[in-house]
């Protein structure tokens, strides 16, 4: 079974390439991917692999079934939305559309998931169980696409008994893979923050109540909540990176807003904080004379990754790719909405090396010059094939 997946990715290669190239040139925002749902289902229909359309608005989910397709069910999940970048590559396949990248590697992990999809119908026949391809949308803009297609019931009929989904990883080289058990990615909710005072000359600021004091002791109290309030042993970020005062050098303004993000491991902690935070903003701005409010967006929830489902594909990609090749990971702060899918059913979520080499990083992921090397698309497609089949017949 290796050798024939490895075969056909191979053959599969300047293929997968040309549809990461069309996807990347024709990027769409969060829930506005409908060009890129048409060509996913063309490529599902060129296959012959049936699907439904219209899961959470644009999403795309594919079926192909094995000898005995009841024995078991494992998805595999790609997401397809691009961000509001303008590209700065200059490259021929460079994005069409203003202002929007796929900057974050989506386009790699469609494409790669339809090459997988290709691989897997051509083996049908030589695996037990069933395959259910979920192209999601709406990955990088709240409440998550994931979210939303779990609603409408993508885990059912049939209910898969694990999901296994990649994301490219600019930090290693291509032909190597990172992974790690238990927990991986932090949740991540968004902070907006109104601070109401009085606004006037500031050269009399005493017939004034000052926002920008008040914002300012505000989010250096916050910080106590993380450091005095949760446990050391839990990670937890609290960061505010907008502020907003709109006043002068002479004019002190009516309100501030605030937008920050809070991220951490632990939900009951998580839930305690937001509580704590916004008791200490509105007792912080009534102590100074003003008003707060402090509104939280909930976001993400934080990711686990299965220890079964993870030790089984990490034998898998021992087996594709060699121990070398086969990268332990740290905790990361950033969020992922495939954490919705692993709180339902058993997931593993990993990392796609897409360096030249392992002495040059690709540009940051979210950045304008965002690229990959494009041999991780076989690697990519491999994988997800092979350690699909794996773990069906686990």
């Amino acid at each position: 079974m290796r050798d024939k997946v490895l075969g056909m990715s191979s053959d599969l290669k300047e293929k997968v390439t040309d549809i990461r190239r069309k996807i990347h040139q024709n990027p769409e925002l969060s829930f506005k991917e409908y060009e890129t749902s048409k060509f996913v289902q063309n490529e599902l229909e060129r296959i012959g692999v049936s699907f439904q359309t219209g899961i959470a608005g644009t999403g795309v989910v594919g079926l192909i079934q094995g000898k005995n397709p009841e024995s078991k069910v494992v998805a595999l999940r790609a997401d397809m939305d691009a961000l509001p970048i303008q590209e700065e590559n200059d490259i021929s396949y460079k994005s069409k559309n203003t202002g929007v990248m796929h900057a974050c590697g989506h386009d790699v992990h469609t494409a790669c998931l339809l090459g997988s999809a290709e691989v897997l119908n051509s083996l049908r026949e030589e695996f037990n169980g069933t395959v259910k391809l979920i192209f999601q949308p709406g990955e990088e803009r709240l409440p998550g696409g994931a979210s939303l297609m779990i609603k409408d019931g993508v885990l059912k009929n049939p209910s898969p008994t694990g999901i296994i989904g990649q994301h490219v990883y600019p930090e290693l080289p291509v032909g190597k893979i990172g992974i790690r058990s238990g927990m991986y990615m932090a949740s991540c909710d968004e902070l907006h923050v109104e601070i109401i005072g009085k606004g006037g000359h500031a050269a009399l600021p005493h017939l004034c109540i000052d926002p920008v004091l008040i914002a300012s002791q505000i989010v250096v109290a916050l910080q106590q909540v993380v450091s005095r309030n949760g446990n050391p042993a839990t990670p937890s970020v609290l960061s505010f990176g907008k502020v907003e005062a709109n006043g002068a050098t002479n004019i002190l303004p009516d309100k501030v807003k605030l937008a920050g993000t809070f991220r951490t491991f632990d939900e009951d902690w998580r839930m305690r904080a937001h509580q704590l935070m916004k008791e200490m903003a509105t007792g912080i701005a009534i102590s100074m004379g003003g008003q707060c409010n402090f509104d939280i967006g909930v976001g993400y929830p934080f990711l686990s990754n299965d220890q079964r489902i993870s030790e089984t594909f990490r034998n898998s990609a021992l087996e594709l790719l060699g121990s070398e090749n086969v990268v332990d990971l740290d905790l990361r702060m950033t969020a992922e909405d495939f954490a919705y899918f692993a709180q339902e059913i058993p997931g593993c979520f990993y990392r796609l090396g897409v360096a030249a080499s392992e002495n040059e990083k690709a540009p940051g992921l979210h950045t304008s010059t965002f690229n990959v090397d494009e041999s991780a698309l076989e690697v990519g497609m491999a994988l997800m094939a092979f350690s699909c089949v794996k773990e069906l017949s686990h």
